[in-house]
């Protein structure tokens, strides 16, 4: 048997991590395979895995690096296939591991996860390989519901409080009360794609430099895609609103300069995977952290700062898994042979 999923540590001494993804996997009973390769040390066995993975069926690879975490990238060189990689906290916080995961040049996209969530690259692999798989979705689904369900049991946490003389515990009861769903408005559908496989959607006006370097990519791949800007702070009802109407996207690509809210909307709204393209505000801070250092079962797919021409590469790499049409001009992408 071929599996699905195969992750690559750069050294044993990752293992910890890679048990996370590990036992995400096996929850979701995704056949997966593990290696050791050094993108430093061993980089023609890295090349060899990767190459006759690819070719014998792999649909997605994990990368699991601290330090010059360099191994997604070199895994990256040698298939089209969507690589994730999660950043190791070794030293300094994991913060060197993390920038060399998620700033990779163009056309090499890393879906790049946060620092040691080896639970959130497998979840984010599973949801890469749901769009063409409804069973393994349905367990995504069933793994977000039992994430959700222990935050609301988180508050029993309350009632082992003996020592707050002002807490009244009583009050709002969480497990008494009553989640109503949020009241639609109409949205404008005479713009909208009912079938397009990609949805952007951009937090700002000033972000839609960026969003257009998605779009182009997206248009070049022949990918069909839905863009609307619309901040889910300043206006929350037509943000959710919005996001019901493109409910049937395969992929979700969010763009935000400021707090990166928009993919953390997006991750709470839809099990699909999300893209996340942090952007710099015009006073050139960028929000890449707040961006890709989600917790456990929400993951988004973090690239480059303003790096919008990688989130569409990436989104076609997902696309590609059961599309060979896809693959064969992200390959020539790569090989040079073709500019997109």
């Amino acid at each position: 048997m071929v599996p699905k999923v195969m992750i690559i540590l750069g050294s044993a001494s990752d293992i910890a991590i890679a048990e996370k993804s590990m036992d995400i996997l096996e929850k979701l009973e995704i056949p997966y395979s593990l290696k050791i390769a050094s993108a430093h040390r061993t980089p023609n066995l890295v090349r060899e895995i990767v190459k006759q993975a690819t070719d014998a069926g792999i649909e997605v690879f994990i990368g699991i690096a601290g330090l010059a975490a360099h191994l997604p990238g070199a895994i990256a060189a040698y298939t089209p296939r969507p690589v994730i990689g999660v950043p190791v906290d070794v030293k300094t916080g994991g913060i060197d591991a993390l920038d060399s995961c998620v700033h990779m040049p163009y056309p090499s996209p890393i879906a790049t996860v946060g620092i040691d969530r080896g639970d959130n690259g497998a979840i984010l692999a599973a949801q890469f390989i749901a769009i063409h798989d409804s069973e393994v979705r349905q367990k995504v689904i069933n793994l977000r519901k039992e994430y959700k369900k222990k935050v609301f049991n988180s508050n029993k946490v309350v009632d082992d409080l003996e020592d707050k003389k002002f807490l009244v515990k009583d009050y709002l009861k969480v497990e008494n009360l009553k989640i109503e769903k949020e009241d639609l408005i109409e949205i404008d559908e005479s713009n909208i794609k009912p079938d397009a496989d990609v949805a952007i959607i951009v937090g700002r006006q000033s972000d839609l430099i960026v969003a257009k370097k998605v779009s182009a990519t997206l248009e070049r791949l022949q990918i069909t895609y839905n863009m609307k800007v619309v901040c889910p702070i300043r206006s929350n009802q037509k943000f959710i609103s919005y996001v019901n109407t493109v409910k049937n996207s395969k992929i979700f690509i969010g763009i935000s300069s400021n707090s990166s809210q928009v993919t953390g909307a997006l991750v709470g709204l839809t099990d699909r995977p999300v893209i996340g393209v942090p952007c710099e505000n015009e006073l050139g801070r960028e929000h890449m952290l707040t961006t890709v250092n989600m917790p456990p079962g929400v993951p988004v797919a973090t690239v480059g700062i303003n790096n919008g021409r990688n989130a569409g590469v990436l989104a076609g790499e997902i696309l590609s898994i059961k599309d060979q049409n896809i693959i064969e001009v992200l390959t020539k992408l790569k090989d040079k042979k073709i500019n997109l």
